[in-house]
């Protein structure tokens, strides 16, 4: 994944604006200032004009006892291909969209052809998450000093910005996810329905995306059954701290 440098950062912090509430937004929902430039922070581009499920970067068995092996391995070889195979599929149909990266197809879905805007968001929306997801998790790493410091500028404590994650995650009604991200200098945590996500048609000002988690019940009935709230409590021993950094220069 190419890091932006402090620079990049500062810029296009400042020209972020989705003008929503810090905690439990949901991102579909919110309004998009026309300013800025897009920071682009995770591009997935075709391979031959077709996207291919990307390398998971560990075993299935790496992220237990918090994620078992068995949940691991459906979620991504099943789930996440299904999804990479419907969005090859929608774009076959519409030859024009073949060559264009994800981040570009979803940042301007309103602008899609009728005929696949709903499958690319769909489709298209599952491989980006997905691909963010596996990249977000990662045993023994711990919060870096600029993420916390990032914390502390916009929540009262470290545990209230755990608090509020944990509760908008799980309270997402039905399917969808729940994402850190920064705006305007500030993280927020924002919640989206089904496969939706923050740079949905955000256009040239989507948000840095630092965090998601999956609150799908495949991403965690196998070992969690329907207590959702276990799931969301034990991700933070899964949490890429590293990765999040990374994100922040």
């Amino acid at each position: 994944m190419k890091k932006t440098n402090r620079k990049e950062f500062i810029k296009a912090s400042a020209l972020l604006g989705f003008g929503a509430m810090t905690l439990g937004v949901n991102a579909s929902k919110l309004e998009i200032d026309n300013l800025g430039t897009s920071n682009k922070i995770f591009p997935i581009d075709p391979k031959d004009g077709k996207f291919e499920l990307p390398p998971l970067g560990y075993d299935f068995n790496a992220l237990e006892p918090h994620i078992d092996a068995q949940t691991m391995e459906i979620h991504y070889t099943k789930h996440h291909q299904a999804y990479i195979n419907k969005l090859n599929d929608a774009i076959s149909k519409e030859p024009g969209l073949k060559g264009r990266s994800l981040e570009d197809l979803l940042t301007n879905n309103s602008s899609l052809p009728e005929s696949v805007r709903s499958a690319v968001r769909n489709h298209g929306g599952g491989h980006w998450n997905h691909s963010f997801f596996w990249k977000s998790m990662k045993t023994g790493t711990s919060m870096g000093k600029d993420f916390e410091k990032a914390v502390l500028g916009s929540f009262e404590s470290v545990a209230a910005f755990k608090a509020s994650f944990e509760k908008l995650a799980t309270g997402v009604f039905g399917s969808g996810w729940a994402w850190v991200i920064m705006q305007n200098g500030l993280l927020k945590i924002v919640t989206t329905p089904n496969q939706d996500n923050p740079i949905l048609d955000a256009g040239k000002n989507a948000p840095k995306v630092l965090l998601g988690i999956d609150v799908w019940e495949h991403a965690y009935y196998l070992k969690h059954k329907n207590k959702r709230g276990d799931y969301v409590s034990s991700f933070w021993n899964v949490v890429n701290w590293d990765e999040i950094e990374g994100l922040l220069k």
